[in-house]
């Protein structure tokens, strides 16, 4: 009696770098917008409703010196915008780990952080669909840059460096927090004080002292004046403002690089322990 021996073959695994495999899935979250296109709203819809309900329902009854308020305005919507990049990393992320998205990503040769690098870099260019959107919208009802191509393009710059340090933030959220509805109530609460404590919609030398104090040292307060400055909508920040009013573009690179490294570490904690329960 013989015995029949069956030989099998192992397919072999490409290795990818880190890089590779990060673009990969890149490449599988903005195939989810195509798929699912009412995903853009956020970055589409939104932005032109706040642009123009704010020009035109505000722009009225609050002075700005130095400039139209379209022109005031216009940076302040889009660091906002970038700043709630972290919202939409958190929440995408808290789906991936709550629908088993990420362990099936475990049983793959692939690193970890790829997923996370990968979540990072696609929340990033979504929210900067938002802010092309919003920049052509204020082209079209006034805004202006006029400090040149070179500003312009630091300003833009400026603007990403900040989103993707606050996409940190979003992951370190997303990898605690067990249900979307939870990230949806912990953002909202972060992030509206964040954005609106802060000279993105009103100048801060109306407010009370001590509130001033607290707007001018928010991080959304420095990025907002950055771009300001660098596109040239109204005069420069008043002497007795705070030190990152007066060196926004400098305190906005380093808030930046601050929060990165403070949050990055957090996040890829957080998302190990979470991905091993």
């Amino acid at each position: 009696m013989s015995t029949a021996t069956q030989t099998r073959t192992r397919v072999p695994v490409e290795d990818r770098s880190l890089i590779q495999q990060s673009l990969t899935v890149v490449w599988r979250n903005l195939l989810h917008i195509k798929r699912m296109p009412e995903m853009l709203l956020d970055v589409t819809i939104q932005p032109v409703m706040f642009t123009l309900l704010f020009a035109y329902v505000f722009g009225g009854s609050i002075n700005t010196p130095g400039a139209s308020y379209r022109e005031f305005l216009l940076p302040g919507i889009m660091a906002q915008t970038i700043v709630f990049s972290c919202f939409v990393v958190a929440v995408g992320l808290t789906n991936d780990l709550a629908k088993g998205i990420v362990d099936r990503f475990k049983s793959l040769p692939m690193s970890r952080a790829s997923v996370l690098v990968g979540r990072s870099v696609s929340s990033l260019i979504h929210s900067s669909l938002g802010i092309v959107v919003m920049a052509i919208t204020g082209l079209l009802i006034g805004w202006r840059m006029r400090e040149g191509v070179v500003n312009a393009l630091l300003a833009f710059g400026l603007l990403l460096l900040f989103g993707f340090s606050m996409i940190w933030f979003g992951i370190w959220v997303g990898s605690l927090m067990r249900s979307v509805e939870a990230v949806q109530g912990f953002m909202f609460t972060v992030m509206f004080p964040l954005t609106f404590v802060a000279d993105t919609f009103a100048p801060t030398e109306d407010m009370p002292s001590w509130l001033r104090v607290i707007a001018e040292w928010n991080p959304v307060s420095a990025l907002t004046e950055a771009c300001r400055q660098l596109w040239g909508n109204g005069e420069a920040a008043p002497p007795d403002a705070q030190f990152p009013m007066q060196h926004p573009v400098i305190a906005s690179i380093v808030w930046s690089v601050v929060f990165t490294l403070i949050f990055a570490p957090l996040a890829m904690a957080a998302f190990r322990r979470r991905s091993r329960d």
